[in-house]
């Protein structure tokens, strides 16, 4: 079956501990026993699609472990393929995630078997690529990879989202339609010049000017921003829910958001279901777990309850 949705990307297994504040520097403190579950940003963005009843197909690298089967067992059961798979000499990528009573959480990435995604895996997975109508990339693979993917898919949507946060080169930003981070990010990218941007609406907008087509800012329990070349930015308001863990959240929004781009929705619009499927995923524990189904959308379905509203920006 044609994919609508490719990503290349991570697969990690993610240990998680709950905490009941995060140590500072030099302490020590209890925590609760570690929960192992399937995770990584690109396996995740591919989870969100296939639970949400659209098809997707993931190319990435796991090593030869229980924890590259845990991840292969995921995927497959939220309908996605598995032929852009490769099995590899590396321990498969482990995230490191400390959870706090408020749903918020830290992490570290050990990128193992992420760092063999090279041009040559997803060369294999031509066909894949080519068959696509959006491409779905993030940074924790190397950034060889990302150049490579974002030169090659010509007839797809390429939507980017630069987490963790890392230097783009321009050839890559011009082919962005979305780009999508966070704030710390969107102030990342833009270097010094951050200090000087006071909300979203300027971050979206000096985005824009580095040549992105279009952008989507997320900002949490805020909701996002989300602009466009030759309109204005407009915000798309969050859902008001009591947040469990935010893992793997941002992941739930990119998959939503990829799912209703090749569905023809418009940017704005896609956003907007996106928040709605991220608001879900923060009300339960873990990251790919915590991922809805449309049907769990309730009588909304494939439209959000929410519409964009329009800013302004401050002259």
């Amino acid at each position: 079956m044609q994919p609508a949705v490719v990503v290349v990307g991570s697969a990690n297994a993610d240990l998680v501990v709950h905490v009941d504040h995060r140590p500072d520097p030099g302490e020590t403190i209890l925590g609760s026993d570690v929960e192992v579950s399937p995770g990584g940003k690109g396996a995740n963005q591919a989870v969100s699609v296939g639970k949400l009843g659209g098809t997707v197909a993931f190319v990435g690298c796991v090593g030869a472990d229980d924890e590259g089967s845990l991840l292969r067992g995921s995927l497959e059961g939220a309908g996605v393929g598995l032929t852009g798979l490769a099995e590899v000499e590396e321990p498969t990528g482990t995230a490191f995630i400390m959870v706090t009573p408020d749903g918020e959480n830290s992490i570290v990435v050990s990128p193992s078997a992420n760092r063999r995604v090279t041009p040559e895996v997803v060369d294999r997975a031509g066909e894949l690529l080519g068959r696509a109508r959006v491409v779905v990339l993030q940074l924790e693979i190397p950034m060889a990879t990302v150049a490579h993917v974002a030169r090659r898919v010509a007839g797809a949507r390429l939507l980017l989202n630069a987490a963790p946060a890392q230097p783009l080169a321009p050839e890559v930003l011009r082919r962005c339609d979305p780009l999508v981070v966070n704030r710390s990010e969107a102030e990342s990218l833009l270097g010094a010049e951050a200090d000087e941007v006071p909300d979203a609406t300027h971050l979206a907008a000096g985005l824009l000017a580095l040549g992105t087509r279009s952008v989507v800012v997320t900002l949490g329990a805020d909701g996002a921003v989300v602009a466009e070349r030759g309109s204005e930015p407009a915000h798309v308001p969050a859902l008001e829910v009591e947040a469990v863990d935010t893992t793997g959240a941002g992941d739930a929004f990119v998959g939503a958001l990829a799912l209703q781009l090749a569905e023809g929705q418009e940017l704005r619009e896609a956003a907007s279901f996106a928040t709605k499927v991220a608001a879900v995923a923060v009300t339960r524990r873990g990251a790919q777990s915590s991922y809805p189904s449309r049907t769990e959308l309730g009588p909304a379905g494939a439209r959000p309850d929410t519409k964009a509203s329009k800013l302004r920006s401050r002259e």
